[in-house]
């Protein structure tokens, strides 16, 4: 069952340090199988009250391979990089 790494991204307080990250961060999703569904976008809310300002959506085979490229060493730096220079909910969900 594949499986989703869904971002809304709020703000950015550090732009050339996500300028690293989103150059970086598409290698790892690669060699873990991942593909980047939604980059972007224009968001815009139809029902409830959901403030999204830019949406990352990321499909795995599984949330296993989602969790491994998540917590590996490839991603680790990058990962640092985005939680220091910007502010986000992030999910992972199962799809069908």
């Amino acid at each position: 069952m594949s499986a989703y790494f869904i971002v809304d991204q709020q703000g950015v307080s550090d732009p050339e340090t996500m300028k690293t990250y989103s150059a970086g961060v598409a290698g790892t999703v690669k060699q873990y199988g991942g593909i980047f569904v939604v980059r972007g976008g224009d968001p815009e809310t139809i029902e409830g009250d959901w403030p999204a300002k830019r949406i990352i959506m990321i499909e795995f085979a599984d949330r296993a391979a989602l969790m491994a490229w998540y917590d590996s060493p490839e991603y680790a730096d990058l990962k640092a990089m985005r939680l220091a220079s910007s502010s986000a909910n992030v999910i992972a969900v199962d799809g069908a």
